[in-house]
């Protein structure tokens, strides 16, 4: 039997990963908004193109959830996006009642699902879907990293005019103003970019993979980044799915893992058939810890604004 993924909000982001995850024959898929016939005539589409593209997974359109039901996987991308001139903290409230719904209609049909929460504020949303459903820390992930780091990748091999392939970027912290690109552990070839590049274009770049998301609403005007996005969700279903055992940068909840409790804040992690395997901890410099301490106390004042 196939495996089954739900995810909730068809709009750009959630339709990009659908079409992604039937194209790697991952899962069958059931997309779930409360627009009238938006999912439902994504998922035809997308039925549509499969003999095309041939596979032969399955997609289901619903404005409800039961078709939702014994899901193995649920990403949840609901929420409003940002527009030009607003903050992720500015989508705080609203999202979270959006993302608590969600995370309710969910866990009470999908129980032993693994949660992987997009909806911004990430940091602040995936905690919420953690309370909200009870379920076991390596249940419930944030994709933000993976994310952080495909941009910093570029803006790497655009700055030295190689195959991204050939780089390695390391992101922690939260998703957001506060993340912290740690140039001392990103690679070209397994050669440290502070040995190919000058100060200067890795202070740009680190202020741009800051911006990464930013700079495309304002690009676009109206709506938010999808096709990265999308990309970043499907290689952490990939990873959970096939069971590969990948190390990838995710928000998991810390239970004293550098330092922090009950935040959740992007690190190194293994993921696996349970989600969440291990946390892989790095010797963090002094100022590099300083900015991590930073970031998790951004995180945790906008958990603090939470009724969670």
């Amino acid at each position: 039997m196939r495996k089954k993924v739900s995810i909730i909000g068809a709009g750009n982001v959630g339709a990009s990963a659908a079409e992604r995850i039937a194209q790697r024959r991952l899962a069958d898929v059931v997309l779930v908004d409360i627009i009238e016939g938006l999912p439902q005539g994504k998922a035809l589409d997308l039925n549509e193109a499969g003999p095309v593209d041939g596979y032969d997974v399955r997609l289901t359109g619903s404005n409800g959830y039961e078709a939702t039901g014994d899901s193995d996987l649920v990403v949840i991308t609901s929420g409003l996006p940002r527009k030009p001139g607003m903050t992720r903290d500015d989508l705080l409230q609203k999202n979270f009642e959006i993302v608590k719904s969600v995370t309710e209609q969910v866990a009470s049909r999908s129980p032993h699902a693994i949660l992987i929460v997009v909806s911004n504020p990430l940091d602040a949303m995936a905690y919420t879907a953690l309370k909200v459903s009870g379920f076991a820390r390596e249940r419930v992930l944030g994709m933000a990293g993976v994310l952080d780091s495909a941009r910093m990748r570029f803006f790497i091999a655009e700055a030295l005019g190689v195959s991204v392939d050939n780089t390695h970027a390391f992101v922690l912290g939260g998703h957001g103003d506060t993340m912290v690109p740690l140039p001392r552990y990103s690679t070209v070839a397994g050669i440290p970019i502070t040995e190919l590049l000058t100060k200067e274009t890795i202070d740009a770049i680190v202020q741009r993979t800051r911006d990464g998301g930013v700079e495309v609403v304002n690009l676009l005007k109206s709506g938010s980044a999808y096709y990265a996005p999308a990309s970043s969700i499907v290689r952490m279903v990939e990873a959970i799915l096939l069971d590969t055992h990948a190390i990838l940068p995710s928000a998991v909840y810390l239970q004293g893992e550098y330092g922090y409790r009950d935040v959740f804040l992007g690190v190194p992690a293994r993921l696996g058939a349970s989600g969440l395997e291990k946390v892989l901890e790095i010797r963090l410099a002094p100022d590099e810890k300083a900015a991590l301490d930073r970031s998790a106390g951004a995180v945790r004042e906008l958990i603090g604004k939470l009724k969670v």
